[in-house]
């Protein structure tokens, strides 16, 4: 018998297959005490695991490449962090086993972040993959991580770790399903990059059995066990409808009336140029540049990496725009030579451009080196400071770019409220703004954008994040000026519409989400997109949203 579950949607596509689930965690090392004399060589097996994972975490980066390569990259800085391992040193030398001492360590750290409100809990299901496999190294048992098998399927888990999602085989896993997660966990984020259909925060999703067929709809989240045979037509023939109206859209973004809407592209590094210019983006709407910065938590890259580095995507984009945000650490991107170890609250401290206004030789180097790297080619570069708070702050940006140098536009990213609040304030010391939907919905509703249990708080349709995305569009505008958006937001083709309507001037997302963004844009109007706009921003839930903008698209 058919059953409908419903979680987030996260990732497009349609996937129908039979159920693995994720393989069994590491079971909990026994308690036994070790002689006194066997404490050192303990020691040295416990480092010796963590090296050898790091190792590993860094390999896989390096295969995955792009965004994932920051992600691993940084676990890998997680499982060498200095505390820990000191932790562990004092557990083995009162008598715990190696396996023991990492576990109890790992556990105790977990303890600190669920004590400190959880603002870093997104980086709780991270921890734990770390825990498991340096556990699984030393007791010698096989990693936790995605089932073997030589048929395709759709993969169900409590979470994903970075480590599993950055290497999924797309050919062999169809979908996948976690009980955890949010629309802007690192899950979600990998998933649209590999092009995988995929759902998150379904409650119960571990309680379908192994081998139970089910459909996954990763656009609209809903998940259809046991589906009926008109289901998997239906859905079948939804699949191929998008995927012809996919290959017929091509060329620049823009409405079925010709409004210009450039689709841009958000990358993590060079890595990612490829399937970027592969999906036809007009240019980079987000270059995070932390991945740079993650190869060594202790020293800034030097100015001649950083040059090559940029000067790679620069010249992957000859006449299109390049925007550039400048380092974004702080919070869940922690650097030790940067920013501070004992923050109560880190994701409400200093991060962000106030990192690097503490910093200014930091970001000199910086933008000495895009400028560098930009010089002699014909790109339009722009440049942006993440967790611009007020004019202050943007003028702060904007005088360390003419300080530096640098010819290129300077914009300020709206993730907090009080900037799309004040936007036209803002505006007077920059020439664009760039809309971090991401942050700017968890600052708007207390949500860490990390947390399952408050994703409907993260999501992007909520009326009261399209009224501040509505501000900042009109302060834009009344200055002459562009006001784009980068955040997940933009991969949403319905809600693409809508914040055209709202009067964005620009979207950027992974390349994978460009051709359904394009597609959807190319058969409605300015007019149909503008209704669609005051019908969502008049409801009064994110559903409620969706529902009258859809309406409103459909001629309902």
């Amino acid at each position: 018998m058919e059953t409908t579950l419903r979680g987030v949607g996260v990732s497009h596509g349609v996937a129908i297959g039979e159920v693995r689930h994720m393989g069994t965690a590491v079971l909990e090392p026994p308690a036994k005490q070790i002689p006194a004399g066997e404490a050192e060589r303990e020691q040295q097996r416990a480092r010796q695991a963590v090296e050898a994972v790091a190792a590993d975490l860094t390999a896989r980066g390096n295969l995955a490449g792009g965004e994932a390569q920051a992600v691993l990259e940084a676990q890998a800085l997680m499982a060498q962090d200095p505390e820990l391992m000191a932790d562990v040193d004092r557990r083995i030398a009162v008598g715990s086993s190696a396996e023991r001492a990492v576990y109890d360590a790992f556990a105790a750290y977990r303890e600190l972040l669920a004590n400190a409100g959880e603002y870093l809990a997104g980086r709780v299901a991270d921890l734990d993959d770390v825990r498991n496999r340096i556990v699984a190294r030393l007791l010698g048992v096989p990693m936790p991580g995605v089932p073997d098998s030589d048929e395709p399927y759709v993969l169900v888990a409590r979470d994903l770790a970075p480590a599993d999602t950055a290497l999924l085989d797309p050919t062999l896993v169809l979908g996948f399903v976690t009980e955890e997660g949010g629309p802007t966990s690192h899950s979600a984020i990998l998933a649209r990059a590999l092009g995988v259909p995929a759902v998150v925060a379904l409650p119960g999703a571990g309680e379908i059995a192994e081998g139970t067929l089910i459909a996954v709809d990763g656009s609209s989240g809903e998940i259809f066990v046991n589906p009926t045979e008109e289901r998997r037509t239906a859905l079948e023939a939804a699949a191929a409808e998008r995927k012809a109206a996919l290959a017929a859209a091509t060329g620049p973004g823009a409405t079925a009336d010709g409004h210009k809407v450039p689709l841009l592209v958000n990358i993590g590094g060079p890595a990612d140029v490829a399937a970027a210019v592969e999906a036809g983006a007009e240019g980079v709407g987000l270059f995070r540049t932390e991945f740079l910065f993650l190869d060594d938590s202790k020293a800034a890259p030097s100015e001649e990496k950083q040059v090559e580095a940029y000067r790679q995507v620069l010249e992957a984009f000859p006449e299109g725009r390049v925007v550039v945000r400048v380092l974004d650490a702080g919070a869940d991107k922690p650097l030790d030579f940067l920013t501070p170890g004992d923050e109560p609250n880190p994701a409400l401290g200093v991060r962000g451009l106030r990192t690097l206004l503490d910093h200014p030789d930091v970001l000199r180097t910086q933008l000495t080196a895009l400028a560098k790297a930009a010089d002699g080619l014909p790109v339009h570069l722009e440049v942006m400071a993440p967790m611009v708070a007020d004019r202050a702050d943007a003028k702060a940006f904007a005088d360390a770019c003419r300080g530096a140098g640098l010819r290129a536009k300077y914009g300020a990213m709206v993730e907090i409220p009080s900037a799309a609040l004040r936007a036209r304030s803002v505006l007077q010391e920059v020439e664009f703004l760039s809309l971090g939907t991401n942050d700017l919905a968890q600052y708007t509703f207390a949500a860490d954008r990390q947390v399952g249990a408050v994703s409907r708080l993260q999501d992007p349709w909520q009326p009261a994040l399209l009224d501040l995305v509505a501000l900042s569009a009109e302060a834009a505008r009344a200055e002459g000026k562009s006001c784009g958006v980068c955040g997940e937001a933009a991969s949403d083709p319905l809600l693409a519409c809508v914040l055209t309507g709202l009067g964005v001037t620009s979207l950027s997302m992974g390349a994978a989400s460009i051709p359904y963004v394009r597609a959807s844009l190319a058969k409605f109007t300015l007019a149909q997109c503008e209704r669609a706009a005051a019908a969502a921003r008049a409801a009064d839930s994110a559903d409620e949203a969706r529902n009258a903008a859809q309406a409103v698209l459909s001629g309902e």
